[in-house]
């Protein structure tokens, strides 16, 4: 489901994801094999006409002049707590959240109606990556004693099983 893919030419992986807001770069070989079949545009990083590249480098421009901007960015692992004012349905929370190599791997929600839910990988139809560069994200670090601990208080969500598994994204 989704994404926008491109092959980008540039000085260095690193300097994709540094220009480009919410990109992850894909250096496996067997999965460029995979992608070769799609034919997909491929761009200069000094030369984007791409309006789509355009606006993620805006972003990432905007990004760039906060504080905090990068801060996690080299990080394997980090923990995170995002407040939730609820809309659409979904009830006010808290998420607390494991990001291993810059994909979500277990979550907890901590609702403000009462009750706590744990979620696993296998819980996640969808699990786009997180962009460690977001400024965002560093105001947002918790203590892994402090994921640990709702992770422990909450219940898996009904009907649910759930592993822990090990993650491996090289």
């Amino acid at each position: 489901m989704g994404g926008l893919w491109w092959v980008i030419r540039a000085r260095s992986a690193r300097e994709i994801v540094e220009t480009f807001a919410e990109t992850k770069v894909v250096e496996d070989p067997t999965r460029w094999a995979e992608l070769e079949e799609f034919g997909l545009d491929e761009v200069d990083i000094d030369d984007v006409a791409d309006s789509a590249l355009q606006s993620l480098r805006g972003r990432r421009e905007a990004q760039r002049q906060r504080p905090g901007f990068g801060v996690m960015a080299d990080r394997a692992l980090l923990y995170t707590r995002q407040r939730w004012d609820g809309k659409e349905g979904v009830p006010a929370a808290d998420y607390f959240t494991e990001i291993r190599d810059g994909y979500r791997t277990r979550q907890v929600e901590i609702r403000d109606m009462g009750g706590a839910v744990r979620t696993g990988l296998n819980d996640f139809p969808l699990n786009p990556p997180i962009d460690l560069w977001d400024p965002e994200l560093a105001d947002r670090e918790i203590t892994a004693e402090e994921f640990e601990t709702a992770w422990e208080s909450a219940g898996p969500a009904p009907g649910l099983v759930f592993e822990r598994v090990a993650l491996d994204l090289s």
